[in-house]
């Protein structure tokens, strides 16, 4: 078990590789959630994500030999930009095996920061297994992404410095994948501030730390599902599960909608962008996924930024039907002229803007009479949507919801 004192000599090694990232008080989540709500953003970290604290630890505590040898890890993306830039600022040479369907950002920022990558496996347990055996094959010290002393008390410099910018903290929102993480935030606030709660998040999809609490043992999941790939692992590692076990209040999990939520509402409200597992902690508080006092003073960490852009896309689009912002329909009209029209003038008389409409004459599906007609909408929430809804239903259109 780590304590305080591992995570002060951490901070020691990490302070000229790492940043001491702000802690920002957010007006408009204090409003929305009736806390007082500041926003620890690691999205501003060295490499955009807090991962380069616990590589930067674990690479500086190598012996000579193990300098020599060079690392490898497997990672989603974060921990191996962490690894390649510690690696690199070391003289150290890295390998990194990541996922084949990685994002390819993460990928080429990997590479850009000096290590080589070999891309295997179909999630982060396969990659994983691969690394170990190039641990074994090339002599070289595996840098485990959560499941090592020294990862995990990199990490919990972020404890230090929330307590540093906010010492009357009352609850710290940390993102669960492997349990790096918590792990070392958990063990440094505990230490100095026991009050302070610190609440785990997991995605639903992705959710070993949450069931491995309920059945009392560490279990591992036979696969994971989530568009948060950078909380997607199969287990929460043997070292992680027991200080989550001693020192974090609570684990809870969260949908992939929600998630998608809270990542357009930072982009829209905040000017922020945050991949899916920065913005766990926030879909926790702002769906009340956990208790929490009018007035409390609350920082979820948003661990994060790094999000491929086409994932970023979709993401998007899903918050925005989950806000009832973007509506996609289909329905059926008759072939012939005016028809379309007549559909349109309810558009008109509840302002909803056309994004796209997609008129098919040919499709199997109607009869030979009829035309089929699929268009993307712009809708100003889920009042709205349902008003216009209910309209074209009266009318005698039958709509069926795409999107």
């Amino acid at each position: 078990m780590i304590e305080l004192a591992d995570v002060l000599e951490a901070q020691d090694r990490v302070r000229e590789t790492s940043r001491h990232t702000p802690l920002e008080y957010s007006h408009t989540y204090s409003s929305m959630t009736d806390a007082d709500v500041h926003f620890k953003l690691e999205t501003f970290q060295r490499t955009g994500s807090f991962k380069i604290r616990g590589a930067t630890n674990r690479v500086a505590t190598l012996s000579e030999a193990e300098k020599d040898a060079g690392v490898v890890t497997a990672s989603a993306g974060n921990h191996a930009q962490g690894v390649a830039l510690a690696a690199t600022r070391s003289g150290v040479d890295s390998t990194i095996v990541m996922p084949e369907h990685a994002p390819i950002s993460k990928v080429k920022a990997t590479r850009n920061y000096g290590a080589k990558v070999v891309l295997d496996g179909t999630d982060y347990n396969e990659a994983a297994q691969r690394a170990h055996e190039l641990e074994e094959k090339e002599d070289r010290t595996y840098v485990h992404a959560f499941d090592d002393e020294y990862v995990m008390a990199g990490q919990g410099t972020i404890g230090l410095e929330i307590l540093e910018d906010c010492p009357d903290v009352d609850t710290v929102v940390v993102p669960i994948g492997g349990g790096g993480l918590i792990s070392g935030v958990a063990a440094a606030i505990k230490e100095k501030r026991p009050e302070t709660r610190v609440i785990g998040v997991q995605a639903e999809g992705a959710s070993s730390a949450a069931t491995s609490l309920e059945k009392g043992e560490r279990i591992s999941l036979d696969g994971v599902d989530t568009i948060a790939d950078g909380i997607a692992t199969r287990s929460v590692g043997e070292k992680p599960f027991r200080h989550i076990e001693e020192h974090v209040d609570e684990v809870v999990t969260v949908s992939d909608s929600e998630i998608a939520v809270a990542i357009v509402y930072l982009l829209e409200r905040s000017k922020t962008l945050v991949e899916g597992a920065g913005a766990v902690p926030l879909a926790a508080l702002l769906f009340e996924h956990f208790e929490y006092d009018a007035g409390e003073t609350i920082v979820p960490i948003l661990s994060g930024g790094n999000v491929d852009l086409n994932t970023l896309t979709n993401i998007i689009v899903r918050g925005l039907v989950e806000t009832g912002r973007y509506l996609k329909i289909r329905t059926v009209l008759k072939d012939r002229p005016g028809a379309l029209e007549k559909l349109l003038e309810i558009f008109t008389e509840y302002q909803v803007n056309i994004y796209a409409i997609y008129h098919d004459r040919t499709s199997r599906e109607v009869e030979m009479s009829d035309t089929e007609v699929e268009i993307e909408l712009e809708m100003r929430g889920p009042d709205h949507v349902d008003a216009f809804l209910e309209s074209l239903r009266e009318e005698g259109y039958v709509v069926d919801i795409l999107a």
